[in-house]
């Protein structure tokens, strides 16, 4: 198959050859490497070969070919944004399309068209371009194996090529992408091609407030697959109703030749529960196990076990071990129409999170993700919806130890497809009840879920935000059911579309929602419990009248608490030369038009980290209910 530059006009055209979506477990030869390190991984993080261009039709069109004499491209560190590098434009936006008013573009089969529009973003003025070269061998440990990439982030459409070969195209900017290399992976010498569009469908329906950045922006790993590979793990903790004692299903999926799997959970303090060894390919599932005494996870204590699978083959030599911590918990809408968490009815203290460093934007650091944790730990926060995208790998496994609840949000925002400059306006919206739109969004449920099912902090799945609502995201919805009866789906934007509140969310959610009007919703025989999805919005001088929201957890049960927007700033560190000191600009401040200009700092903390006199009033009111 050779690529296609159409599939960027395409919606229907969203992952060619990419593998599909599993588990975020990970994977080593033993126990020893726990702590030194798989050797079935080789990050490709660092300086690569690359060329900008500015238009599609500049692009250096067969760069990926072994022989390209690449000897003019500069050089640019992964992961990284491409305009934080010096190249295109950087440009924060909110609710508008960031070609409003430049170029008019229309979302292909909309408008009662069913049609696509040729050129819209493959022969685009605005599309820039990001090429990418990367050369590198095989470690021992590597050859003979079948070797896998992982990009775990690339804004937005992503073309990959090895040795000259076409390996693959993925969108879904916030989900791992992943190809197969080996059909052509050599020892030695190895050329690895990346083209990265800025826009291409997927723009219509990746709409969110935030710096609109391009690249690849998130770790770039190589994975060896011993002869026999779990590649998918399913870990089904269920509490009995005593919520004393409870069981557990694990279901793998083994590829390669059949192999033995020899299972141990361990306590928090190390002792072997129980054990289990079964043999087979393909999907393979465990007996149920039974524990007669459980110890649940909570935000007060968030108690994990430890699972731990080796993977032998038939002469029984160990090829892998597969190591995944993972706690019971039980998540409930009951008759009463209140929200349960281990029988307790839920109370969410929550903040919006962008992903953001104030040096690098969205490319950021484990410590970065300790230090929010910590943050949030110390006022009070106890739940964290991630606006408005999947984030980061590592810190699904970070909430799941400090015990922080999670909203985990698909990569969905089509904002400026319905709402135009602040009016209701859907006539062109995506994903609405457009057929050429629903399997984007179904993957990118899938994908959200696929990846993330094991941790037990995620106690909502939510399907996106500010899209509106229709006959698609109703299947997103009906996708989660279908998969998952242990937590509960949240979307807000169904509030557009009352006669679809029966099929879409679990909660009322609102934004910015005046608490009389919420007093009204709660005494008017609501048919769901209430949820700020998004409140109190910490812009300036902001966060006053808390106490207005705090109180109606006291009187009203089915009030649930709700999600600060937002918890950091939006904004870069820029050298001034007039005053020769770092300082931090925000949106506007980059010469871009349009923009939202300082909407871009909302937050409890400056873009820094540093918190906002704010925090305060956060710690005390969210602390009156821990």
């Amino acid at each position: 198959m050779q690529a296609n530059l159409q599939w960027l006009d395409d919606p229907e055209v969203f992952r060619v050859i990419q593998l599909p979506a599993h588990s975020d477990h990970h994977y080593y030869h033993d126990t020893a490497e726990f702590k030194t390190g798989s050797r079935f991984i080789k990050s490709l993080n660092g300086a690569w070969r690359f060329n900008f261009a500015k238009t599609p039709a500049e692009r250096p069109v067969d760069f990926y070919q072994p022989d390209f004499d690449a000897t003019d491209f500069d050089t640019i560190q992964v992961p990284g944004h491409i305009e934080l590098a010096g190249y295109g434009q950087i440009q924060y936006i909110n609710t508008l399309y960031p070609w409003e008013g430049k170029i008019y573009r229309r979302p292909p089969y909309t408008l009662n068209q069913d049609q696509l529009t040729p050129g819209l973003f493959s022969d685009a003025a605005d599309n820039t371009v990001g090429s990418y070269l990367k050369t590198f061998d095989l470690d021992d440990a590597f050859k003979g194996q079948r070797i896998i990439i992982q990009f775990q982030g690339v804004e937005e459409a992503l073309y990959v090529w090895l040795n000259g070969h076409f390996i693959g195209y993925a969108e879904d900017s916030f989900t791992p992408s992943e190809f197969d290399l080996t059909p052509y992976i050599q020892d030695q010498g190895n050329v690895l091609a990346v083209r990265v569009y800025k826009r291409s469908t997927a723009a219509f329906i990746e709409d969110q407030d935030m710096f609109r950045f391009s690249g690849i922006f998130r770790d770039v790993n190589i994975l060896a697959e011993p002869a026999s590979h779990i590649t998918d793990l399913d870990i089904r903790p269920v509490p009995n109703a005593n919520l004393k004692s409870g069981e557990l299903n694990i279901t793998t999926k083994v590829t390669g030749e059949p192999a033995t799997l020899a299972l141990t959970v361990k306590d928090h303090d190390g002792r072997v529960l129980t054990s289990q060894t079964q043999t087979g390919s393909g999907s393979v599932t465990f007996d149920t196990m039974l524990f007669d005494q459980l110890h649940l996870w909570s935000p007060q204590t968030p108690y994990l076990y430890q699972l731990t699978i080796e993977v032998y083959d038939a002469d029984h030599q160990l090829l892998e071990v597969v190591p995944y911590q993972f706690g019971f918990r039980t998540v409930e809408l009951r008759d009463d129409k209140v929200i349960y968490v281990n029988n307790k009815r839920l109370v969410i203290n929550g903040v919006n999170r962008h992903e953001w460093n104030a040096h690098t934007g969205r490319v950021i650091s484990m410590a970065d993700m300790r230090a929010d944790i910590q943050t949030m730990l110390a006022n009070n926060i106890n739940a964290d919806r991630t606006c408005h995208y999947p984030d980061q790998l590592p810190w699904y496994q970070l909430c799941d130890e400090a015990g922080i609840y999670l909203m985990a949000e698909n990569n969905l925002e089509s904002h400026g497809s319905w709402q135009k400059m602040g009016a209701i306006e859907p006539s062109y919206n995506v994903p609405g009840d457009n057929p050429h739109w629903l399997a984007a969004v179904i993957d990118r449920a899938r994908s959200n879920y696929e990846w993330f099912k094991n941790h037990p902090s995620i106690i909502f799945w939510s399907l996106g935000n500010e899209s509106y609502a229709g006959e698609d995201i109703a299947a997103m919805q009906a996708f989660y059911k279908e998969h998952d009866d242990s937590r509960l789906v949240h979307y807000e934007g169904v509030v557009h579309t009352p006669e679809l509140k029966d099929r879409i969310s679990d909660v009322e959610s609102r934004m910015y929602e005046k608490p009389q009007n919420i007093v009204a919703y709660l005494e008017d025989n609501p048919t769901k419990p209430f949820l700020d999805c998004e409140y109190m919005h910490d812009m300036g001088n902001s966060l006053g009248g808390m106490q207005s929201y705090n109180d109606l957890i006291d009187k009203y049960p089915m009030y649930q608490g709700g999600f600060i927007w937002d918890f950091i700033d939006q904004a870069l560190f820029v050298h001034d030369p007039i005053t020769d000191q770092d300082v931090l600009r925000y949106g506007g401040d980059f010469d871009e038009r349009h923009s939202d200009y300082e909407f871009s700092g909302d937050g409890l903390m400056f873009a820094d980290r540093t918190p906002k006199p704010a925090m305060q009033e956060v710690k005390y009111y969210y602390g009156l209910h821990k």
